[in-house]
């Protein structure tokens, strides 16, 4: 596996630069109360025109993972009101959470916890299995720093789920587990605190976006060989306490991996040569959670961090063109996910669960046409959402 020799004197630096107190994207205090992000905007149900010569899409759900909780939600966001469906024990602090639907149209769940990967039958509403890591935690908590299960990715054909996993600080691997045996069949190290996992259109491949070595390692899913590139387009300098890190990705049709930095720029890497070219924003808010609906990326931007010094937003940023627009929110979100109503018109599902603890206990949907916005609480934090199929 190829690092650079600014990767590598990143890695050998941890333990110093951790004992200045990890001064980037460290944690605050939690809050007494927490606010809704819109209080002065009253509750609305977005009402974008659907196209009258397409068919009625499937309709879709939301599973979120409930960060200050053991629990998962599924959410409808289709419903006027109590669009929490039901909650599913998982297990400490989930992070990460996929579903896979298969031919039959059954759906079956996974969340990364604290305490292993749970893997959750969605209609019956009961996790079925909790798969221990090969590297569990040496302790079960929660929040940002928490070891365990962050990201979490799972193969287009289900017989695979990849967990990035950490102890907290230090080394991380992602772990590659089998659905059928349930049970690691790989860990490959990867770099430092991977706060994402992707993986290929095709299942070629699965990723980690390693936060903080400002790397993205690539494994191979049939030798399981990693590639580590670098993508810095602020440069390193800084090291753990720099704010220029990216925390998530979102993978084209193509495998390119889209990769949103601060508001002001989104780079575009190719994962198997290496290749970056990049796309301008303006959004200017220290950048989250990202999404693809089509041409356009959803990234959530967490407000005036690092080079940033903006307000909380939702980019929606078209790839080709370079139009973009921006929605402002009160408060920092986590993660977005592209949800589809019964009539196929296009939402982001925005979740309010921030790492730093400065969100909310909600989800908040934006209309791609029109830009309206309602919320939908969801008690328990709801951290990282993700969209499948409903039975």
């Amino acid at each position: 596996m190829a690092r650079s020799t600014v990767t590598r004197r990143l890695l050998l630096a941890l333990p110093a630069l951790l004992a200045l107190g990890l001064l980037g994207c460290a944690p605050e205090p939690v809050p007494e109360a927490k606010p809704t992000p819109t209080q002065e905007q009253p509750r609305q149900t977005p009402d974008p025109t659907p196209d009258p010569g397409s068919d009625p899409a499937a309709p879709e759900l939301l599973l979120a993972s409930l960060a200050h909780s053991a629990e998962v939600a599924v959410i409808d966001p289709a419903r006027a009101e109590d669009e929490v469906v039901r909650r599913i024990t998982v297990g400490t602090a989930p992070w990460g959470v996929g579903v896979h639907t298969d031919a039959a149209g059954t759906a079956t769940g996974y969340a990364a916890t604290a305490e292993g990967l749970a893997i959750v039958d969605l209609a019956a509403g009961e996790r079925i299995a909790l798969v221990p890591f090969a590297h569990p935690a040496p302790s079960i908590s929660s929040g940002e720093y928490r070891p365990g299960g962050l990201g979490l990715a799972v193969s287009p054909d289900g017989t695979r789920v990849y967990v990035a996993v950490t102890e907290g600080s230090g080394p991380a691997w992602l772990e590659v587990i089998d659905t059928a045996t349930r049970s690691v069949v790989q860990s490959v190290p990867v770099g430092v605190r991977p706060f994402d996992v992707l993986v290929a259109p095709d299942g070629s491949w699965a990723a980690t976006v390693d936060h903080d070595s400002f790397t993205v390692t690539v494994v191979d899913a049939e030798t399981f060989a990693a590639t580590t590139y670098e993508v810095a387009p602020f440069g390193t300098v800084g090291g753990l306490a720099s704010w220029e890190k990216a925390h998530y990705g979102a993978v084209a049709a193509d495998g390119t991996i889209w990769l949103p930095y601060q508001g002001e720029t989104v780079v575009g890497l190719d994962p198997r040569t290496g290749e970056q070219r990049t796309v301008a924003s303006a959004a200017n808010s220290h950048a989250h959670g990202t999404a693809l609906a089509e041409t356009r990326l959803l990234t959530v931007g967490t407000g005036a961090f690092g080079s940033a010094d903006g307000t909380p937003n939702l980019s929606i940023l078209d790839l080709e063109s370079g139009a973009e627009q921006v929605v402002p929110l009160a408060l920092p979100h986590e993660t977005v996910a592209v949800w589809r109503d019964a009539d196929g018109a296009e939402y982001a599902a925005v979740a309010g669960g921030n790492t730093r603890d400065e969100g909310w206990d909600g989800v908040t949907l934006v209309a791609l046409d029109g830009l309206a916005t309602r919320e939908i609480p969801v008690p328990g934090y709801p951290q990282v959402v993700v969209t499948y199929p409903a039975p």
